[in-house]
């Protein structure tokens, strides 16, 4: 769970930025747009993109001639109000949406966008394409399902009904390659996390989200660094070349079996 640590120290640096009062000009001129596509899509983020993709000398940035690819699409996450059990709280909430962008050389990055007063605005870009490319899979195992990741294990998984199936080596190995009930789901998930929610002792002591970075033996705590980077989205926008590579998945390199 490095990977989402070091999205919320990445998170940590920017709004330290944030508080100086050093936020890259950029970012107070990011475009608002009418929907996550023209968000995603803005001359301002492609020529960031540019930079994102030359970041490690990968290539010249004037070489880089990103594009986007497909529609965007929501992004849910484990609902601490499920793992609560709270009546009728749906397995996951939209955090964000999210957009494929791709380079000249076939780097893949991901664009969260997130709906704010007036628009849609890009807060974030990470590494990969997992959020596109879970979304396309979940539909292709449960058509007409809802596609969601557990952050706390970085796993993906697909539910319909009462059904939840896994759609990569970390859902497989929490509920197992046939999948489980939604009820199984939520008692997994409650035994794991519910004295991690908001508001708990674990969250009080400064642990939630990664501001305290807990040992490698320690489970997450149910708050994510996609929710403290939507939060805030407002201010870093697309202030991100130093902190362009949040979140490094461990996930980006590799490619599930078509299901």
């Amino acid at each position: 769970m490095t990977h989402v640590r070091a999205a919320s120290a990445g998170l940590l640096a920017a709004v330290a930025l944030v508080a100086l009062g050093s936020v890259p000009a950029e970012a107070a001129d990011a475009p608002l747009a009418a929907g996550p596509e023209q968000a995603a899509s803005a001359p301002e983020t492609l020529d960031t993109l540019s930079r994102f993709f030359s970041r490690d000398g990968a290539l010249a940035r004037s070489a880089a001639r990103p594009r986007i690819e497909g529609a965007s699409v929501p992004v849910r996450v484990l609902s601490p109000d499920f793992v609560a059990g709270k009546a009728g709280a749906p397995v996951a909430r939209v955090e964000f949406h999210a957009s494929k962008a791709v380079a000249s050389d076939g780097q893949t990055a991901s664009l969260w966008t997130v709906r704010q007063a007036g628009g849609w605005r890009v807060v974030n870009i990470a590494t990969g394409d997992d959020e596109t490319r879970y979304a396309a899979k979940g539909e292709r195992t449960l058509p007409g399902g809802v596609v969601f990741r557990e952050p706390q294990i970085d796993a993906w998984y697909v539910h319909k009904g009462a059904k939840v199936l896994p759609l990569d080596e970390d859902a497989v190995r929490a509920v197992g390659g046939d999948g489980t009930s939604l009820a199984a789901y939520r008692e997994r998930v409650t035994r794991a996390y519910g004295d991690k929610l908001p508001g708990s002792g674990y969250a009080r002591k400064g642990a939630a989200g990664g501001y305290d970075a807990p040992p490698p033996d320690r489970e997450e705590p149910l708050v994510t660094a996609a929710s403290a980077t939507a939060g805030a989205g407002a201010v870093l926008a697309l202030g991100l070349v130093a902190t362009a590579a949040w979140r490094r998945r461990r996930t980006a390199s590799r490619q599930e079996p078509a299901a």
